[in-house]
């Protein structure tokens, strides 16, 4: 067994509010990851009934001190000074054998102060969308939250329509965000604000303390982790849909799977979230508001910075000038390892824009065309060509990459096992995730959504009986829209 802690709740009242979970109705553990609890450390040998009023919050475990967060947050650019979570409630913390501290929250469990109009509850559909998404991100190397467990709550939720509910236990390192930090600045609130940075610091970048620039180092610090974590997700097509400052993770890791999806076909103007109505948040755009994001959380940081605000702006701006050039370092190292390169990388950038112009005017599935390129090393692959219409373009390209190539001193072999590494052959494809939504609400059917998380836990291998999860919708919607649940 084992016994939560709440570090988070020793901090002063006004950094969230002490709440119990919402009881629901007749709680069922639809399923539960026991890989993940045995990662975290998580002792658990109860059976599923008694594991379905464990992660509902029906039933609170010893240690247990549930609490709900309050921050603030930039949402699509409008400022609002009190956010928080309005239907979760984090239960508390585990400490693993190797000393890492994880928060488990639950998604779904009922209303708080912070809801606002709203019922506090999750449809069981985005419940789904969340466990697929963020254990497949998982498997594909990103830095991410987790799921450790799926409930069905027997009672009906009121969106457009009514829906049957579900509550999704996460798993996170933190769920400290930008917006924490807001929410104490907007309210000129330098002592906690710098009591939240030394948890923070203490947390999660401990390194940082031991320097007389501590706030500069953690500022740089989340910088670092944005910019890689933004590379990563530009690297696989992920599309987050709703990037406000509330859900930019100080751990840099991937949280709040709303209207998600991964793009089919390769268009840096991709949209799938219903709200997000003037491209805000579109694929291309995801840099560029990462280190909006990050300037609204220097903004903040600067009364710890320097006593002289001059000297403070001056030492912020230096610092988000360089998110721009790591960004830039690590997307061009990750898409470079995607076709094969890792010499003298800064001389393959033209070649990199030549194949993505290419890809977007011919209309080349994202996943498809890196995946198959590795084929294309000393020969012709028709499936890689198969994703261009441009024909005499794209072998002229391949004349151009195969020279690159030749540069390299590495085997063909060697190559391609680096290329296998880094292209996924199964994302999870919106329609696949669409279609285990449907399967599990509309005929209380987990069987698809079961073997698509089987197949995404192993996305680099090739499953030569599941390769119908490896392609696009035959007939694709431009209108396809995500949603976020709330």
């Amino acid at each position: 067994m084992f016994e939560f802690d709440n570090s988070y709740a020793r901090l002063p009242e006004n950094f969230y509010e002490r709440i119990k979970p919402i009881l629901v109705k007749n709680p069922k553990l639809i399923r539960f990851n026991k890989v993940l609890a045995e990662e975290i450390g998580l002792d658990l040998r109860e059976d599923n009934t008694k594991l379905g009023k464990i992660f509902s919050g029906n039933l609170l475990m010893g240690g247990s001190d549930p609490i709900a967060l309050v921050y603030a947050g930039h949402q699509f650019g409008n400022f609002v000074p009190q956010l928080g979570d309005g239907r979760a409630v984090l239960l508390g913390e585990i400490t693993n054998q190797n000393g890492s501290r994880f928060d488990i929250q639950l998604k779904g469990s009922g209303q708080t102060s912070f809801s606002r109009s709203g019922d506090g509850r999750a449809p069981l559909g985005p419940v789904i969308r969340e466990y697929i998404t963020s254990e497949a991100m998982h498997s594909l190397n990103i830095p991410t939250t987790r799921s450790l467990a799926m409930v069905s709550t027997d009672e009906l939720v009121s969106r457009e329509t009514l829906l049957p509910g579900g509550i999704l236990t996460r798993v996170a390192s933190s769920h400290l965000r930008i917006g924490t930090f807001e929410y104490f600045a907007a309210l000129g609130d330098i002592k906690n604000l710098k009591l939240l940075a030394d948890y923070a610091i203490e947390r999660h970048y401990p390194n940082a303390k031991e320097s007389n620039s501590r706030y500069e180092n953690f500022l740089s610090l989340v910088c670092d982790k944005q910019a890689s974590l933004i590379a990563q997700w530009m690297q696989i097509g992920f599309i987050h849909g709703v990037m406000n400052t509330d859900n930019t993770s100080i751990s840099g890791e991937t949280i709040d799977y709303g209207p998600c999806a991964f793009m089919d076909f390769y268009d840096p103007q991709t949209v799938f979230s219903s709200i997000d109505r003037h491209g805000r948040y579109a694929y291309g755009n995801q840099p560029n508001i990462a280190q909006w994001n990050l300037a609204r959380f220097s903004e903040c940081l600067l009364p710890l910075i320097n006593d002289d605000s001059n000297k403070a702006i001056s030492i912020a701006e230096e610092i988000l000038e360089n998110f721009s050039i790591k960004f830039k370092k690590y997307w061009l190292v990750g898409m470079c390892e995607k076709i094969g390169l890792t010499e003298n990388i800064e001389n393959h950038h033209v070649l990199l824009q030549e194949l993505l112009q290419l890809m977007q005017k011919d209309k080349s599935d994202f996943t498809l065309t890196f995946r198959y390129l590795s084929d294309a090393i000393k020969n012709k692959s028709s499936q890689f060509e198969a994703q261009f219409s441009s024909k005499n373009e794209i072998a002229s390209w391949l004349i151009k990459w195969r020279e690159s190539l030749e540069q390299e001193n590495k085997s063909e072999g060697a190559i391609k096992k680096l290329m296998l590494a880094i292209n996924p052959a199964f994302i999870p494809r919106n329609h696949n995730v669409e279609k285990a939504i449907f399967e599990a609400v509309n005929n209380y059917d987990y069987s698809y959504m079961d073997r698509l998380n089987m197949v995404l836990n192993k996305p680099y291998h090739y499953q030569s009986g599941n390769v119908e999860y490896m392609n696009p919708p035959k007939n694709y919607n431009a209108n396809y829209q995500t949603f976020c649940g709330t």
